[in-house]
């Protein structure tokens, strides 16, 4: 059956049933899993923000967006390892997400992804659609969508 499940997560609710879920298939299947999350690019400073003195170095994004990562991570890394099953984290600072679902599966060999319906970005889904539809409709790996 598979071996390897990709359970991309932004931490939202939804998210956290597909972990949770994830989990439990890969524990049936003895299948390992690799946690994944997208978080936003780094925009450079604009004019008001060098003004104001309110910068962020690339460095510190980078610093900030792997705290972010890991703390997304958290509970899926626990039950995980609670679960015994082999486990791995993976994250990319991208504004696709579904782009780097699709790429972080090709990216670590994953051969099914398991990912909630929609994410906490209820505005954003309205206006550009569900990640979870963009996946579905640009990966040709076998995907189960937990509402």
């Amino acid at each position: 059956m598979y071996k390897h499940i990709l359970i991309p997560t932004d931490g939202s609710e939804v998210a956290e049933k597909a972990v949770t879920a994830g989990i439990g298939f890969a524990r049936e299947s003895g299948a390992r899993i690799t946690l994944f999350t997208a978080v936003a690019e780094y925009r450079p400073p604009s004019e008001v923000d060098v003004r104001s003195g309110n910068v962020l170095s690339l460095a510190e994004h980078e610093r900030r967006s792997e705290k972010q990562a890991n703390a997304i991570f958290a509970r899926g890394t626990q039950a995980a390892h609670a679960a015994g099953i082999e486990y791995d984290t993976d994250w990319v600072s991208s504004d696709q997400p579904w782009e780097a679902i699709v790429d972080a599966a090709k990216r670590n060999g994953c051969d099914a992804i398991v990912m909630g319906s929609h994410g906490r970005k209820a505005f954003s889904r309205l206006v550009h659609g569900s990640q979870a539809v963009d996946v579905l409709s640009h990966c040709d790996l076998p995907t189960l969508v937990v509402r």
